[in-house]
């Protein structure tokens, strides 16, 4: 069978090593980190076939430039005179429109809802992962007029599209929170959403993948290719070379100068997020996402876990702490007897998400090479979407038709 050689550590590397070597493919997954902490294992561990909208979307560019002069937003672009960032912004400017969203939507909740499938099939079959795989849904807690309408069309649309959204009055969720007191207008409750830990499916994985044979590698810096014609024959690294028949690129944020160095334009910024975990008391039951604020809320037993922001960066990974008040100081905003303790330094978990300038991630093979493939730019819904870009790459090397494989995510629609 084929030696496969995947660059990234992340939850969509992972993912696609796991059903490569389920195929009995010979697996080396490469990564630059130690794949302790990375944007894997720290962010809000929702599988969410609720966000059927991609990020380039109408409204976004004057919520981006209203939001660009508060320290504290929940989206913001730091500007600066960089050229992949212009480039960036110009493809997202491209992008916001309604067209695109019209054309976006059933691919992403195709994605999605195979993701979700997979997740449980995996569960059924792993019982020992204890992953904490739950189907409780996800509450969009609003707490204005305007955003109960934009919130409602919303679960509308998502109607529209064969997903159940039921809305619910400040009555009716306060139910579903019996333990914290809740200042809302209302809700928006996507019962076909989930959520798990995703620190311990990232563990899992890497102890399940080591076990079946796949050579994993942190710390592995790619200095750069080696070729034969139209194929990569070599990944050169600090820790050796590494040959393949195929080469998959998941490398998160990484994965646009990766793309460079293999003369591939790849348009990709990181949306760096911010995390801590609470003391769940009172203990909240239901995931949620605090809509004005578009702050995500997990509960995990005896924890909770406050994360957000979309800070557009390059691969700068310092905290900034005013990002973080952002997130802190929405909590009692949204649960009025909900205590929190400003984290420390030490307990404040960052992430770089890659971001695609139309919100769609990079699923596929490119045509410069005869062997490259990438599984990347995922943006906010790395989880969410890992198992069904592992799969569906996993099929495409087995030549396979490929589920829901789409030009919508082509490596190459940028070049």
């Amino acid at each position: 069978m084929s030696k496969v050689t995947i660059i990234g550590g992340g939850i969509v590397g992972l993912f696609t090593a796991y059903y490569l070597s389920e195929e009995g493919f010979e697996v080396s997954l490469l990564d630059q980190g130690d794949m302790q902490q990375g944007c894997s294992t720290g962010n809000a561990g929702m599988i969410v076939p609720s966000h059927i909208v991609p990020l380039a979307s109408p409204g976004m560019i004057s919520k981006g430039l209203k939001w660009m002069f508060s320290a504290t937003s929940p989206f913001y672009i730091h500007p600066r005179l960089d050229r992949r960032l212009l480039q960036w912004c110009l493809h997202f400017y491209k992008a916001s429109t309604k067209q695109h969203v019209e054309h976006s939507i059933p691919h992403l909740k195709n994605l999605s809802l195979l993701s979700k499938s997979l997740y449980l099939d995996f569960a059924a079959q792993h019982p020992e992962s204890q992953i904490g795989l739950k189907e409780q849904g996800l509450l969009m807690l609003y707490k204005t007029p305007e955003m109960e309408h934009e919130e409602t069309e919303m679960a509308q649309l998502a109607t529209l599209h064969g997903l159940e959204a039921n809305v619910l009055s400040q009555k009716e969720v306060q139910q579903l929170e019996p333990d914290v007191e809740l200042n809302v207008r209302g809700a928006v409750h996507f019962t076909g959403d989930a959520h798990l830990d995703p620190a311990q499916l990232h563990l899992y994985l890497k102890n399940y993948l080591v076990g079946k044979g796949v050579q994993i590698v942190p710390l592995a810096q790619v200095i750069k290719f080696d070729q034969t014609g139209e194929r990569i024959t070599k990944v050169i690294t600090n820790k050796g070379e590494f040959t393949c028949d195929k080469l998959i690129v998941c490398a998160g944020a990484w994965s646009g100068q990766l793309a460079g160095k293999l003369g591939i334009y790849l348009p990709m910024l990181s949306g760096k997020g911010y995390s801590f975990m609470q003391q769940n008391q009172p203990a909240l039951q239901v995931p949620a996402i605090l809509c004005e604020r578009k702050v995500a809320v997990t509960p995990f037993g005896e924890q909770v876990r406050f994360g957000g922001t979309m800070e557009i960066t390059g691969t700068n990974q310092t905290i900034n702490q005013q990002r973080v008040r952002g997130i802190f100081d929405s909590i009692s905003n949204y649960y009025a007897n909900f205590s929190p303790t400003f984290p420390k330094p030490d307990k404040i978990w960052s992430g770089l998400r890659p971001c695609s300038p139309d919100g769609l991630p990079y699923i596929g093979a490119t045509q410069s090479w005869s062997n490259v493939y990438f599984g990347t730019g995922h943006s906010m819904m790395g989880v969410s979407l890992a198992p069904a870009t592992g799969k569906i790459l996993a099929e495409q090397l087995l030549d396979k038709k490929a589920q829901l494989l789409t030009d919508a995510f082509s490596p190459d629609r940028y070049n």
